[in-house]
């Protein structure tokens, strides 16, 4: 379908880039941005077509946050509605089965900075810099800190809340908020061939493993074991894992049936 503040394409290799398309106002989100971000989502989804998604922005930056020009005018329970409107991707993200990856250039502030939390994977450019920088303007990241906080820890996400600064990729990548940096010129090639690599993994596998993974964060200790001992006995019960095993054993490449 056709969109506005956003790209869609799928590749031959399963992949899906799901492109910000709003450069002139670097990236940021609007109610529209919102909405189509999160039917793109939930479409790659539901496409047999796709196995990985890469989130990119357009042009020299991936996200600076909000538009807050959609705040004036509102009452708090509009209010309310918009800010809940512009986290919702984030929280797709997690409830999706198929793993996406935030590639990120230039700048990922704010809700940005949320968005490539909540992805899965995060591959950064040297250059890049993040940050939950709303407190600057009288604001805060309440909500993308949660992301945040899930990915670095309690001291560094509060750090990172209070203070606003944006910080540099090779930093992010020690504290564990992304995953790799490479050089500028180098991330859109290495980026794809890391959605790749994991596209051309069982489906099942991987999708169970997401699953499986976000489901047993909220578990207690010993019922997270149960969770996933059960999650890894139905996958194994699947064609793929059959298909992978007699693959191993016969020494050639398995032939994935996602199913």
């Amino acid at each position: 379908m056709a969109y506005e503040s956003i790209t869609v394409q799928v590749g031959e290799d399963y992949v899906c880039e799901i492109v910000l398309s709003r450069p002139n106002q670097l990236n940021t989100f609007t109610i529209g941005l919102a909405r189509e971000l999160d039917q793109a989502l939930w479409q790659a989804e539901a496409d047999n077509k796709v196995r990985v998604v890469v989130l990119k922005g357009s042009g020299k930056v991936f996200c600076a946050g909000i538009d807050v020009g959609g705040l004036e005018g509102k009452s708090v329970q509009e209010l309310r509605d918009w800010i809940e409107c512009m986290e919702t991707p984030l929280v797709s993200i997690s409830r999706m089965s198929k793993p996406v990856i935030a590639q990120v250039p230039g700048v990922a502030a704010a809700n940005g900075a949320g968005l490539v939390a909540a992805a899965d994977l995060a591959i950064a450019g040297d250059t890049a810099r993040l940050g939950l920088t709303a407190i600057k303007i009288g604001l805060n990241c309440i909500g993308p800190v949660i992301p945040v906080s899930r990915s670095i820890g309690r001291k560094k996400a509060l750090e990172m809340l209070f203070f606003g600064e944006l910080i540099p990729a090779a930093e992010a990548e020690r504290m564990g908020l992304i995953n790799r940096v490479v050089a500028d010129e180098e991330l859109e090639e290495e980026t794809r061939k890391w959605a790749a690599t994991l596209a051309a993994k069982s489906p099942v596998a991987m999708q169970n493993a997401k699953k499986s993974f976000y489901t047993a964060a909220d578990c207690d200790y010993y019922k997270a074991f149960d969770f996933m001992n059960d999650a890894f006995a139905r996958l194994c019960s699947s064609e793929d894992a059959k298909e992978g095993v007699a693959a191993f054993r016969e020494k050639r490449q398995p032939l994935w049936q996602g199913k």
